[in-house]
């Protein structure tokens, strides 16, 4: 049923942004949470090239600038498996580590780190009938491609979806997801967040790494304002924004993150002309630079398109208006919370963006 949503999608879908590019649906798959935690992700991962797997992780390691602080890192890393790290994730990063033939603490670190990295687009928009739907472009600037690796993933127990997110292969969390007929969420990173030290240091400290924060949310809590409660309050590792999306009228919100708090929040409301949400990576009361204010762009896309003719079609060219989806724009996922059979991920071709980064560095 699933894929027939994805198929309608395609079809229905006009990529008339620009004739060169074309867009395809990432791979699905389904992870048993019946399974012990150790052995989930080894059906995923057989299906994929284990050399060529191998060499993107060991890639993604070499991101992490030489300093005295590198080596410390895998031990930290080791260390917070053992000790601290909740389960399932433990057990779960333990057995991608097996299946990749990695140590667990380069398994780990490359699980952390991620949410250090994303510089992403997330909208929520309503319609004139009260409908929400929710899309985000997943923003990554590396020196290695990493689209090969993007994954749409139902979380099944007991024969039942209980939760659908995208992910990389070899991550355990989620920064994308959705709980069936109650909330879809989506995350960003809060400015210039890459300083990795400043993340290990909450994890000594207890707090929550984000994606796990987001992974856990999807699997108990019982409705949008549950969700709404647990990522506002919860310590995380990261700062962070979150979109979270409802499925009913006026259920949709911006949460800017601090570590230990919330810094700021902002709701759709209607009559007050707010029909949708912007997020991206910077605070709302900052100026964004001007070469990356992919806010302004999005608001005059969204603007023109209008209310009475906002949905599903209608955001994702908003999501590939020029200067929304950059060269560096790996996947977009579309998803709703009232229709869960919709929830779908493109990988974005960049051959319009052929700029190299140069190596970017995680400090």
């Amino acid at each position: 049923m699933a894929w027939l949503g994805v198929l309608l999608l395609l079809g229905s879908c006009s990529f008339t942004y620009t004739s060169e590019r074309k867009d395809y649906a990432v791979p699905r798959f389904n992870i048993s949470l019946d399974l012990p935690p150790e052995e989930r992700w080894k059906p995923i991962i057989e299906q994929y090239n284990f050399t060529e797997l191998q060499r993107y992780m060991k890639h993604l390691l070499s991101l992490i600038k030489d300093h005295w602080l590198k080596s410390m890192y895998f031990i930290m890393a080791d260390m917070y498996l053992d000790l601290l790290a909740p389960e399932p994730y433990a057990g779960e990063i333990r057995g991608i580590a097996k299946s990749f033939g990695l140590k667990t603490s380069e398994v780990t670190l490359i699980n952390l780190f991620y949410e250090t990295v994303m510089a992403c687009t997330s909208i929520i928009t309503e319609t004139k009938e009260g409908y929400i739907y929710h899309g985000r472009n997943m923003d990554l600037y590396f020196s290695i491609d990493l689209r090969k690796l993007v994954m749409d993933v139902d979380f099944i127990r007991n024969g039942q979806i209980v939760y659908t997110g995208t992910t990389f292969t070899g991550i355990v969390g989620l920064y994308t997801g959705q709980s069936p007929h109650k909330f879809t969420i989506s995350s960003n990173a809060r400015e210039d967040n890459q300083v990795l030290w400043k993340n290990a240091l909450s994890l000594l400290l207890r707090r929550y790494p984000v994606s796990w924060l987001i992974r856990d949310t999807l699997n108990s809590a019982p409705d949008f304002n549950s969700a709404v409660e647990i990522l506002s309050h919860t310590e995380i590792t990261a700062e962070m924004y979150l979109t979270i999306a409802g499925t009913k009228p006026g259920e949709g919100v911006a949460i800017t993150r601090d570590r230990d708090g919330l810094a700021d929040v902002l709701n759709l409301n209607v009559s007050d002309g707010r029909w949708f949400l912007v997020q991206t990576n910077y605070d709302r009361e900052t100026l964004h630079p001007p070469h990356d204010n992919r806010m302004y762009y999005a608001t005059q896309a969204l603007n023109s398109t209008g209310q009475e003719n906002i949905n599903k079609d209608s955001l994702y060219k908003v999501l590939s208006t020029q200067n929304v989806i950059t060269w560096g724009t790996v996947h977009t996922t579309m998803m709703s919370a009232a229709s869960p059979e919709d929830y779908v991920s493109f990988i974005r071709n960049s051959m319009n963006y052929p700029q190299l980064p140069k190596k970017r560095y995680i400090t």
